[in-house]
């Protein structure tokens, strides 16, 4: 693999404004960035009839009409369709039909209402197998609706859609959830929930497996684009995640269009809109910019098949959104 590191340069550790975000990650060499708005948002309810199953969805819109690649994302254990949406704003911003799917039984419903002291072993419990079946099951699920949707007639959503060119992206347990649909293997080889239209994954706090296959076996057959995203603090007390679980699935990976970010003291909630219980440390600012010049660079590249971004994300341009700590690499 192939890392890149840089100095610090003298803005960093400020908060900017979008304008000034924009600016500062166009002298890096970011390619075709644009601000961070959706041109609106689209909430409803599919109801998957043959699991009896509502999902909740958000969708955040581009500005053109015109049919625009598709990328999912999965919330973490907990979490649901309104999480992260510095992501689906910022995303939608730069030419994409932004999906966030909520997962019944391991959504916000598990945790809310409870008494703070028995949240914890709420969302312990939400953790489980039928859980991860369920949400994996959910992606097949939206994508079939949104195959329906893009040509039906009178839709909002009616031609909006290229759905030729799907990324899949997720969180945590969504992170899991997105390893499920594309690529990992189960059971030694031979379980696998793989969706063939996902074509590009993003997967911020990646886990190795923990029991049934190793972690070369079970990211072997990995030929789509990945992207992982970390932090040197990135434990979670549910599951009893390590940052050397997240680490662990890297140099697992086929060689091939495979990347990885690691923060320097990024924490878990380095990923999400807003800190969570426990965090040990003021959020750094930073965090962001990075995630978002880099998670946009890599649907560029592969789902819209931008040269330039391909080019910069292997190229020592990439190292301008980063500190001198993080690290960033490729095979």
């Amino acid at each position: 693999p192939t890392t890149d590191r840089r100095q610090p340069a003298p803005h960093e550790r400020v908060v900017p404004g979008m304008r000034t975000l924009l600016m500062l990650l166009a002298m890096t060499g970011v390619p075709q960035m644009a601000a961070g708005e959706a041109a609106g948002t689209l909430d409803r309810e599919l109801i998957d009839t043959g699991r009896e199953r509502t999902l909740p969805l958000r969708i955040y819109l581009p500005e053109t009409r015109a049919p625009a690649p598709v990328i999912l994302f999965s919330h973490g254990l907990g979490g649901s369709r309104e999480g992260n949406a510095y992501l689906g704003t910022h995303w939608a911003a730069n030419g994409y039909v932004v999906v966030f799917l909520q997962h019944p039984g391991s959504d916000a419903a598990v945790w809310q209402g409870l008494p703070p002291a028995d949240r914890r072993a709420a969302l312990k419990d939400a953790a489980d197998v039928e859980n991860f079946i369920a949400r994996v099951r959910d992606v097949p699920a939206v994508l079939d609706a949104l195959e329906r949707w893009n040509g039906e007639t009178g839709e909002a959503l009616a031609g909006r859609m290229n759905l030729q060119r799907i990324g899949m992206a997720g969180h945590s347990f969504g992170a899991i959830t997105t390893q499920a649909v594309a690529g990992q293997q189960f059971m030694r080889g031979r379980r696998s929930f793989t969706d063939p239209r996902i074509d590009a994954a993003l997967m911020m706090s990646p886990s190795a497996p923990r029991r049934g296959s190793s972690a070369v076996s079970a990211f072997e057959n990995v030929r789509l684009p990945w992207l992982l995203m970390t932090g040197t603090r990135d434990t979670a007390v549910i599951g009893d995640a390590t940052v050397e679980s997240r680490l662990a699935v890297f140099p697992a990976l086929p060689a091939g269009r495979k990347f990885e970010l690691v923060l320097d003291r990024g924490e878990h909630s380095a990923f999400s809109d807003r800190p969570l219980p426990g965090d040990r440390e003021p959020r750094n600012p930073n965090h962001h910019r990075a995630i978002l010049a880099i998670s946009t660079a890599f649907w560029n590249a592969w789902l819209k098949d931008d040269r330039t971004a391909q080019a910069w994300l292997q190229s020592p341009a990439a190292r301008g959104v980063l500190e001198a700590a993080d690290r960033w690499q490729w095979k």
